[in-house]
Formats: C-alpha cells, structure tokens, sequence
C-alpha cells in the first residue's frame, strides 16, 4: 500500500506515569517474537523513487525467496516502475540498514504480485516449492493464527498476529481473509504459519471495518515465481504483458457474469434487470415522498473489487443503477425538467486523459418492449493497453409524463465485443411491469424491432470509428 501521509493523534488524559510501566503492558506472543528473530533477515523495505531528485514517492515491504536473490512484494508497491521506467527506479533496504537497488522481473497484476531482484541473498525461512502442485503449501484451517511482516506506515519492521477465517469470495480471484492488521506500508510483506511457513502475502485492508484484511494466497506466488528464473532478463516494456494480463481476466469475469440472464426486478411502473452474486452485490432505497413533490426508489449494484494497474487506473469492473421517480404535485413541464437534470452531466470528460481516449458518443430514441426511451451509449479506449475499453450506457424513459426511469451501467476495462454485448442485455432486459403493459399498433411493433436492431449497428459504426481516431493519435502521442 502506498504511503501518503502519517497522521498522529494525541490524546490528553489525566493518567499517571506510573500507567505506562512496562509490567503493566500486555506481554508480547512468544511465538511471534520466536518468528520475528528468524524472519527478520530476509524482509526488505522497498521505495519507488523519481529519477528525477531521488524523491519517495511509494514504499512497501517484501521477503526474500530461499537462499537467493529474488523477493516476492505487491504489484501495486512497484506499478510506477512497471509502467514508467523512464520516471522511477527501486530501492531496497534490509533490517541492517543496507541498501541496493532492485529490478522488476515478472508482475501478476491480477493477483497484485511481483517479483524483483536484489543484490542479497535469502537465509531459507521463506521457502516455496517451485513446482505447479499447491497442496505442498500448508493447509490452513479456520482461526489458526497467522502472523504478518512488514513496515507499517514506513515506521520499521514489524509482526502482527491475527487469525485466518476463510477464502473472501468477493472477487474473481482467491484471496484470504486474515483478522488482524495489515497497515500502509506492509503490502507485499510475508504473512506465515506459527510453523513459520508461507501463508500469504500482505495485499489490502478495508477501511470501513476493523482488522478486516486480505493476503494473496502463496500458491500464486509458487505459481509466478516457477516462471522466473534467478537469471531472468525483464522485459523491456511490461505494458503489452499487463494488457494481455487484463485482457484475460475480462474473459473470465463476463463469461461468468454473462453465464445466466440478468435478474429482473420490479421498480416502480417498470422491471429492470440486475446482477447479484458473489462478486456484485445490490442495495435498494425508497422514499415515498410524504413531505415532497415527488417519490423515488432505487436499486445500485457493484462489484467490490477491481484491478489495481496504478494510482490513476482501477479497472476489471461493472456497476449498473435504477432510479425511478413519479410525480405527486409537480406539473408536467416542471417533472420533465427535474427527470431531465438528472440525466444531465452523467459523462465524465477524459479529453485530458493520459489513461482514457475522449469518450465517443451516440445517442438514440428507441422503443423496447413496449417503453420509449432515450439512450448513450459512450466508450472509452485505454491510451497503453490495445484492446481494453470503457463503456457507459445511460438510459431514461420518455413513455409516462409522471413517472420516470434513469437506469445506467458501466464497465470498466472489457473487450470491444464483450462490452457491447453487455450493453444489448441490459437494454433487451429493460420493460414496463405486467400490471402497466400498454397495448401498441402493429406499426409501432415493427419500428420496436427495427429500432433493437438499428441501435446496436449505428452504435458500434459511429463508437469504432471515432475511437480508432483516437488510437492513431495516441500512436502519435
């Protein structure tokens, strides 16, 4: 995790000195204090510095492999050098104050792992089977202890002692949950057995909660470090190995949430399709609008987790809303205003950008399934990854003048094709309730078809051809 700032706070009290004596504090675990005496010798401090004045901008821990030079940290500890070589360099620094520098080998962005190379060799106690088979890692059991390394808030090498309670499923990718903490500083430290063997390696906290933590399981790092030789020479641009890491991760993330229809909800006059699971979940709010001009009620869904690539770019997830609205005492003209203002501004400008092409837009009036809508649909390239797009869709109803429904969903970090699949679900999944069904002429039923059609031709013509624009500009860049 990326050191920022270090806030004390200090509280007055009115107790005495005599408080403080040192029989009257807890006795630190021996059996940390047994781990820490041997553990010690291969944790390292990492600093991403600018090659420009030498300044900090960055630092986290690591542990060194067995008897050689290779430490094991966080992919997000040394992103910047990953992605701007040209901008920053790595140090490390040892328990004993001695210092080198460091070279990134190998990333695993999805899992936030890296390997680097030191000029120290390890003493053995972090040891990993390279081989492919997990199972010669310790089984964890629930409530065991576990016990974190690292430098919190680059105050020095400590240990930490927690329990291990079972796999957080939040994500598409395996990660522990570990009640104990795990401070800025300490990312890609060890996290080990009281039999001293690797459990994990320290990845993130919630902020929101107290002791809840997360740790990479080891066999992710067994898996990176048995394709990376002692002797490996990194590669001279890591930029086209991250996309084609990203790349393959939203393969796995929309096979699985494309695997089923969305659910369907009522909202309202409408139904409006959703996505719950073990990686996104839904909240709702209501307000009956006793005391207002208007009623509302709502349905958010997200995904709680998302791929660190740098401080300016989080990606591999989908967010999708419904906010419906009727009217109790507004006049027409004064609700159609208010649902207007709403839809106003949702479109964040990346003209500026260096991590996004400006967003390409169109926008339709289209009849589906029996509701008048107004439709955007804007996507979004990423300037260094070839492949990977942004795409947001806005939708808001136009069929009731007192009722209305804004309905918007956007995904981060997908595949031209699979992004526009994702939208034409979503939409196709959108319709009026049962119960408020309104019966239409056979001419407007074709129009309906033409219309489902039309919008996903002229939607990808006009979006692909301005954003392969902006690709060859940013070539040019």
């Amino acid at each position: 995790m990326k050191l920022f700032s270090l806030c004390v706070v200090l509280l007055s009290c009115c107790l005495s000195s005599a408080t403080f004596a040192a029989n009257n504090l807890p006795k630190p675990s021996s059996t940390a204090q047994a781990l820490f005496e041997k553990a010690e010798k291969d944790l390292l401090k990492l600093r991403v510095l600018t090659k420009n004045g030498r300044s900090q901008s960055s630092v986290g821990s690591a542990f060194l492999i067995g008897t050689g030079n290779l430490a094991v940290t966080n992919f997000h500890v040394i992103s910047q050098i990953a992605l701007e070589p040209e901008t920053y360099f790595g140090e490390y620094k040892n328990t004993k104050g001695e210092s080198g520098d460091f070279v990134v080998l190998a990333v695993d962005v999805l899992h936030d792992l890296a390997i680097v190379r030191v000029a120290q060799k390890g003493t053995g106690f972090y040891h990993i089977p390279l081989t492919d088979d997990k199972n010669q890692l310790p089984a964890l059991q629930q409530g065991e202890n576990l016990y974190s390394l690292g430098n919190p808030l680059d105050l020095g090498f400590s240990i930490t002692e927690g329990t291990y309670n079972g796999l957080n499923t939040r994500g598409f990718s395996e990660q522990y949950m570990f009640t104990g903490p795990v401070n800025p500083g300490m990312s890609g430290g060890p996290n080990i057995t009281a039999d001293g063997e690797l459990a994990g390696v320290n990845v993130a906290h919630r902020l929101d909660g107290e002791l809840v933590s997360f740790l990479v399981p080891a066999h992710y790092a067994q898996a990176l470090l048995t394709k990376t030789p002692i002797d490996m020479q990194p590669p001279a641009d890591f930029k086209p190995l991250i996309g084609d890491q990203l790349l393959e991760h939203q393969k796995v993330m929309f096979n699985i949430l494309l695997s089923k229809p969305f659910e369907i909800k009522e909202l309202g006059d409408y139904r409006v399709p959703v996505r719950e699971s073990d990686q996104v979940r839904c909240w709702g709010d209501s307000d009956d609008g006793t005391e207002k001009k208007v009623s509302s009620a709502g349905i958010s869904c997200s995904m709680e987790s998302e791929i660190f690539v740098s401080d300016s770019l989080q990606t591999g997830h989908i967010s999708m809303s419904h906010s419906y609205m009727r009217n109790k005492k507004l006049n027409s003209w004064q609700f159609a205003k208010l649902s207007g203002q709403r839809f106003a501004n949702q479109v964040y400008s990346s003209a500026h950008s260096r991590v996004l092409t400006p967003a390409a837009c169109t926008e339709n009036f289209v009849q589906l399934h029996n509701v008048n809508m107004r439709v955007q649909v804007c996507t979004e390239a990423y300037h260094k990854f070839t492949g990977l797009y942004d795409f947001t869709l806005i939708t808001a109803t136009s069929d009731d003048v007192n009722s209305s429904l804004q309905s918007m969903m956007n995904i981060r970090g997908v595949a031209y094709d699979t992004g526009m699949k994702l939208v034409s679900e979503f939409l196709q999944s959108l319709s009026r309730s049962e119960s408020n069904q309104k019966k239409i002429p056979l001419q407007d039923k074709v129009n309906e078809t033409t219309e489902e059609t039309q919008i996903n031709s002229s939607t990808r013509s006009s979006t692909s051809s301005k954003i392969s624009a902006n690709k060859k500009d940013d070539r040019n860049e």
